[in-house]
């Protein structure tokens, strides 16, 4: 029985969509040890579990360019830096008591409603809309580059030069506080006072000394 014979409903899952479910709970799980950890390092560490799953699921959903964009950007690129920061700075290794939030039931109760509303917008979407995956996968590397560079060049390049753009006014940004920091600032360019040095002592035995005794 081919993938289009197959009867389609939630009661008869397939091998993907049994590995998807498995895939996304090992996901939250690793995004909910990530938001409650007090050690910042473990906290990158699931974090690079959670980014790695979701490009599992993307995999799985036959959308291989952004599953490697994800693992390339995120895993290798965001997290890598994180822990270099962290290691690289004097960030608490340990558990730390300021990674904790007074407003996390706040926090709590913004995300379940988020995720039930994005839950509810995607079933909503996709009740009686299923995918056809007897063609060429809509998310595959190839698919993705003549779609991008036949009909989205132009946004494409558009957002080439304001990530440019950004690069540049980070730079200029920089320098500027360097300039506005350097020597001549009269606070900066003030010569320190040499400290006074400590008188000797006078020696009772010295010439006056000498002199009274001899008369």
């Amino acid at each position: 029985m081919t993938l289009t014979q197959a009867p389609q409903g939630f009661l008869s899952p397939t091998g993907v969509e049994i590995a998807f479910v498995l895939v996304g709970l090992v996901t939250f799980g690793a995004a909910l040890v990530t938001v409650t950890t007090r050690q910042l390092v473990h906290a990158a560490l699931w974090l690079v579990v959670a980014l790695g799953g979701l490009a599992v699921e993307y995999l799985l959903l036959t959308a291989e360019f952004i599953a490697w964009v994800q693992v390339l950007i995120y895993v290798g690129s965001v997290v890598v830096l994180l822990l270099f920061g962290l290691m690289l700075t004097k960030a608490p290794i340990g558990r730390s008591p300021d990674a904790d939030s007074g407003n996390r039931w706040a926090a709590l109760t913004v995300a379940v409603a988020s995720a039930a509303a994005l839950v509810w917008v995607v079933v909503d979407a996709f009740r009686a809309t299923w995918i056809d995956l007897d063609g060429p996968a809509a998310g595959s590397t190839k698919a993705t580059g003549e779609s991008l560079f036949r009909h989205w060049v132009l946004p494409f390049e558009a957002l080439s030069v304001l990530l440019l753009a950004a690069l540049v006014g980070a730079i200029v940004l920089s320098r500027k506080a360097k300039a506005d920091a350097s020597p001549t600032d009269p606070k900066a360019t003030r010569t320190p006072k040499a400290p006074h040095a400590p008188k000797a002592p006078t020696d009772p035995t010295g010439p006056e000394s000498a002199k009274g005794g001899a008369s």
